[in-house]
């Protein structure tokens, strides 16, 4: 694969129908925090990771286990439903994240899943650093079918703007290989982790799943974690560039 993306399956799992949610970091961490969030609530293994010779040189160590800073974890769910999480613990270099992007709709094509998901965190201009109120969360599909299915489901459609990054490219790759991809954009604060917003995005991820996802624990817990990503953000600095600092796999 181009600048050497490589994906590495750990295991053959039958992936069929299954619905894969990308969680690279953008503004606020959204997709970071939501998709650690998701793997512990749905009870999802590791299967497989993705490699690169121009990711951070560092492994994440979780409960006493060294973890690649970019996994795949997936699941069966009661119902049947298959669920697959790609989470990154930093921030793809910009030359990065076209192979990223490719090799997850490659890899998620072969595997023959049914709908990809990128949840991202937006900046509202114009809305105050402390504003309190409820959070926003809008979201596009790359298809016909997939807009009609947000509509059905009454979750409110971004209509004009720049989507930058993972999200952006897997959109377009969407559209022209005609297979249904859905970013979700949450209103998230810039300048730190945010919990809150990330859990506006999980409620979008449940609402297209068909899932029951309690995020009351990520509203409670949201001060303590976001403390602790700024924590951990500051003691990565000295390890890689600035930017590309990874984050803890919180949930993972």
């Amino acid at each position: 694969m181009q600048n050497d993306v490589e994906i590495i399956d750990f295991e053959d799992v039958d992936l069929s129908g299954a619905m894969v949610i990308a969680g690279f970091p953008s503004i606020g961490l959204v997709s970071t925090i939501a998709a650690n969030y998701l793997i512990d609530a749905l009870n999802l293994t590791q299967i497989g990771c993705v490699s690169s010779s121009q990711f951070p040189a560092l492994s994440v160590v979780h409960t006493g286990e060294p973890l690649s800073p970019v996994r795949i974890y997936a699941g069966t769910q009661s119902s049947g439903k298959k669920v697959v999480v790609f989470v990154s613990e930093f921030k793809p270099k910009p030359n990065l994240i076209n192979s990223i992007s490719e090799g997850i709709m490659k890899w998620t094509l072969e595997k023959k899943c049914k709908l990809l998901i990128s949840p991202e965190g937006m900046v509202v201009e114009g809305k105050g650093e402390g504003e309190e109120g409820s959070i926003e969360a809008y979201a596009i599909g790359s298809t016909e079918e997939s807009r009609k299915m947000l509509t059905e489901k009454n979750i409110a459609q971004f209509k004009n703007g720049i989507i930058a990054g993972v999200s952006g490219v897997l959109l377009n790759q969407g559209k022209q290989a005609k297979f249904d991809v859905i970013s979700i954009l949450a209103e998230a604060h810039p300048n730190y982790p945010d919990a809150r917003a990330a859990a506006a995005a999980i409620n979008i991820i449940a609402l297209i799943m068909n899932v029951e996802i309690n995020v009351e624990p990520l509203y409670a817990e949201s001060d303590r974690i976001e403390k602790q990503l700024q924590k951990f953000h500051k003691q990565a600095k000295p390890m890689v560039s600035a930017g590309q600092a990874p984050q803890p796999g919180m949930y993972g």
